[in-house]
């Protein structure tokens, strides 16, 4: 990228400010929001932008350099290297940067060879085709069919002309969004939402307004109050294991949420990037309203971050090519290689004992969760692989970040999802990253300990 549009979110009422904003700068990158190669800002122009001076904004940028989130390129600018080396004492101590939500290592060999041997297999069933030739932007016919197949559990039947194979859920938003609403348009989401989502609409300049939420979601009255007030064209949510606070709507809300989008002709956009996990799965609202909602299902959290696909389904009515010409023009295709992986591993169940098995080891590490976290903090759900942790009074959500950081553990605060301010004191866990569950469990007991302390108590300066 070269883009220079950047605005940390900062808090001028406490720590050194130059601290704050490499903080910012390391949790949108942990985030997703900010991706290798993006320039950041001059650091007069920064500096200018948020009113304070242009030394510490220097210092901030040094700062950054020191951990590894940038580097400078003489006569260029100053550049995110996205590398975020592990800390020197996590082999020793355990603990491990919950910072990135992935979805937990599972512990079967058999299971990972079967992976593996799946990958093997595509140069007998594929040739060198598979790798010297182009293919079309939506996905060959062979991929969308695995595509409807994985779908079908929480969609029904699907019309593969409907479906689309995209690069990506991040790709398939920017696509969808850049098809779907103009620059200077608005599009509705939950006040706290994906920053991929937030990063594709600054991008494409378009206007988010957030939606007020409670602990069951999206609050449907305050989305109807949204669509009077700004005519949005779009609802972008996630109904399911919502990232970051974990909700997931109950039924009712989402019939509720499909009458208010017909009634002021609102196309919904649903991110179910989380909607496989479930054993038993509320309906899916495009299976609710299949003639108003697009459908974005990538396999990144279900099944493997590296393949990089997602499945789009458009509504009824509505042909993908509108869509696959969006995905021509911004991505050139989905890869052909990772889409074939992701089919062969549907067509042979690889992909579904992956799920179960990744379902099995969220719900062994919910329950360390429960164990060590104070209830009355922790919004989970025991099949999600995420924990939305408010904080307590005493504590603010950059110092206490800053903290676990300087202990070894990553995490995000709420302002990588704030579609609306003030965002709250909170900050995501995820639990995926552990590569066991003894690891997960000492730096949980880190974070429980620092709960416990006073924010001031917590460092000591001499």
């Amino acid at each position: 990228m070269t883009t220079t549009n950047w605005s940390p979110s900062i808090s001028k009422a406490g720590g050194p400010l130059y601290l704050a904003i490499a903080d910012a700068l390391a949790t949108d990158i942990a985030s997703g929001r900010l991706t290798d190669g993006f320039r950041l800002p001059p650091q007069r122009t920064l500096a200018d932008q948020l009113g304070i001076d242009f030394t510490t904004v220097s210092r901030a940028y040094a700062e950054a350099r020191k951990r590894g989130l940038v580097e400078g390129r003489v006569g260029q600018g100053t550049y995110v290297t996205a590398r975020r080396p592990a800390s020197a004492g996590s082999a020793v101590t355990g603990i491990i940067d919950m910072s990135m939500n992935l979805p937990p290592r599972f512990d079967d060999p058999d299971l990972a060879a079967a992976m593996w041997d799946g990958i093997a297999q595509l140069q007998s069933s594929h040739g060198l085709d598979l790798l010297m030739r182009y293919q079309e932007a939506g996905g060959t016919s062979r991929d969308r069919a695995a595509g409807a197949a994985w779908l079908a559990p929480r969609l029904g039947e699907i019309d593969t002309g409907r479906l689309l194979v995209a690069p990506g859920a991040q790709g398939a938003l920017l696509a969808l969004l850049g098809a779907l609403a103009a620059p200077g348009e608005t599009i509705c989401a939950e006040a706290l939402t994906y920053p991929g989502l937030l990063a594709v609409a600054q991008h494409l300049r378009i206007h988010v307004a957030g939606i007020a939420m409670d602990a069951q979601g999206l609050i449907p009255e305050a989305f109807e109050e949204a669509c009077r007030k700004h005519a949005p064209k779009i609802l972008y949510c996630t109904p399911t294991l919502h990232n970051p606070t974990t909700a997931t709507l109950s039924l009712a809300r989402r019939e509720r949420i499909v009458s208010i989008a017909r009634q002021h002709n609102v196309l919904i956009v649903e991110d179910d990037a989380y909607g496989a996990l479930p054993a038993k799965p509320v309906a899916a609202l495009a299976a609710l309203a299949p003639d108003i909602t697009y459908h974005v299902a990538g396999l990144a959290k279900c099944v493997a971050p590296a393949l990089r696909v997602a499945y789009v389904v458009v509504p009824q009515g509505r042909t993908v090519a509108h869509l696959a010409g969006a995905v021509r023009a911004t991505a050139g295709m989905a890869s052909p290689l990772t889409s074939a992986v992701a089919t062969h591993w549907v067509e042979n169940g690889i992909a579904h004992s992956v799920l179960a098995a990744i379902r099995t080891e969220a719900k062994q590490r919910q329950a360390i969760v429960s164990k060590i976290l104070p209830a009355k903090l922790v919004q989970a759900d025991p099949e999600g692989f995420h924990v939305w942790l408010k904080l307590p009074g005493h504590w603010n959500r950059s110092d206490f970040a800053a903290r676990l950081r300087s202990a070894g553990i990553g995490v995000v605060t709420s302002d990588a999802f704030a579609a609306t301010e003030p965002a709250p004191e909170a900050v995501r866990l995820g639990l995926g990253a552990a590569p066991s569950h003894a690891s997960l469990a000492a730096s949980l007991e880190v974070v429980a300990a620092l709960l416990a302390q006073q924010s001031a108590m917590s460092s000591m300066v001499v």
